[in-house]
């Protein structure tokens, strides 16, 4: 995905600098900014056990699957409606699944009702986030994974892996420049070609792992492990506006939508990390709640903390430092429509070795 504040290309920055800093007795590595779980899956495939969280459920659900599964997917019970798979590999039945929700006939469901051009071209705001044809797809196929889950055709294993693929499968077909803040007026190309399921990567592995839902202040309770790395929003753009569609889609609970991008109510999942006035005291917060030998925290030079800021708290809890990486911004609409201050940015990877 093509996820605000994603990691995907600063892995091996993060990976050689953590690297630089923990001794070799950790098996434990805690991602509770989560996102889309780019981090957690990097350290899993170390063999690291995985603890991971994040407050929007599109990501939970991606989580769940990403860092939560790690056997194979054998689909049993769905051999009842779908006999053809008795007779294929295990390790090959996941793609089959996806293939079978591919060819879905497409359904007029919430998204097409509200998010489509036919759904909503004779209502008062008229939306364009995905084509006809794929919003009714991912309707049908959003029915038929729940439709299986409530008549235990699938286990939560299995239906986590399928949400979390037509979640990203989904948002490769969206009519937006970036995020869901904003559709575009004219279908783009990629918006037009026809949505096809594509199975998202299992990973496996011999370690049992936690995944949570909630905000990282109250989570912070029940967790504690060798590495905790953080990576709270920078600025005050809040997740839950940008990616409302995913969140709407994973959950499929038909919620009271308002406004012209049709946002649903988002106010428990605000972050305090968002928020000028509230930044410093719920990191304050959090440093003193966590539970680890080492600290990591990803910030960026531009970021509603500054460096003496991050300094002075983390330094707390014991001898701090940090390295440097130079980047490529993340920009969600063209340079001419937004006053970005450079197209690059420095990210911090602070830390702080626990007393």
């Amino acid at each position: 995905m093509n996820y605000i504040g994603s990691k995907l290309s600063l892995l091996e920055f993060l990976d050689e600098s953590i690297n630089k800093v923990v001794d070799k007795n950790c098996d434990t590595f805690c991602d509770l900014f989560a996102g889309t779980g780019v981090v957690g899956s990097h350290f899993k495939k170390k063999g690291y056990k995985i603890i991971a969280n994040d407050i929007q459920y599109y990501s939970y659900v991606l989580n769940r699957h990403y860092i939560g599964n790690h056997k194979e997917l054998p689909f049993l019970k769905l051999i009842n409606k779908i006999p053809e798979l008795k007779s294929i590999e295990v390790k090959n039945r996941k793609d089959f699944v996806c293939d079978y929700l591919s060819n879905s006939k497409g359904v007029k469901g919430f998204i097409y009702k509200n998010y489509c051009f036919g759904g909503t071209k004779n209502k008062k705001e008229q939306r364009q986030y995905f084509s006809d044809e794929n919003g009714m797809k991912c309707d049908a196929i959003r029915q038929k994974i729940e439709d299986w889950k409530n008549k235990k055709l699938i286990s939560d294993n299995e239906y986590y892996f399928l949400i979390a693929s037509l979640v990203e499968s989904i948002d490769k077909y969206a009519n937006t420049a970036a995020v869901y803040g904003a559709f575009l007026k004219e279908l783009k190309k990629t918006a037009q070609k026809k949505l096809v399921l594509k199975p998202a990567e299992l990973i496996i592995n011999e370690q049992d792992h936690n995944i949570f839902n909630e905000d990282i202040n109250k989570v912070l309770k029940k967790v504690k492990g060798d590495i905790l790395y953080l990576d709270p929003p920078y600025n005050q753009r809040q997740y839950a506006t940008n990616y409302h569609l995913l969140e709407t889609i994973a959950k499929y609970d038909n919620p009271n939508i308002y406004g012209k991008t049709g946002l649903r109510d988002y106010q428990d999942q605000k972050s305090l990390y968002c928020s000028r006035s509230q930044v410093k005291k719920a990191f304050q917060d959090l440093m003193l709640k966590a539970k680890a030998k080492y600290i990591f925290l990803s910030y960026n030079n531009e970021g509603l903390m500054t460096l003496e800021d991050i300094k002075k708290i983390m330094s707390s809890r014991g001898k701090y430092g940090y390295f440097t990486k130079e980047y490529s911004r993340f920009k969600a609409d063209k340079s001419k429509n937004r006053n970005y201050k450079a197209n690059k940015t420095t990210e911090y990877l602070h830390y702080v070795i626990c007393n």
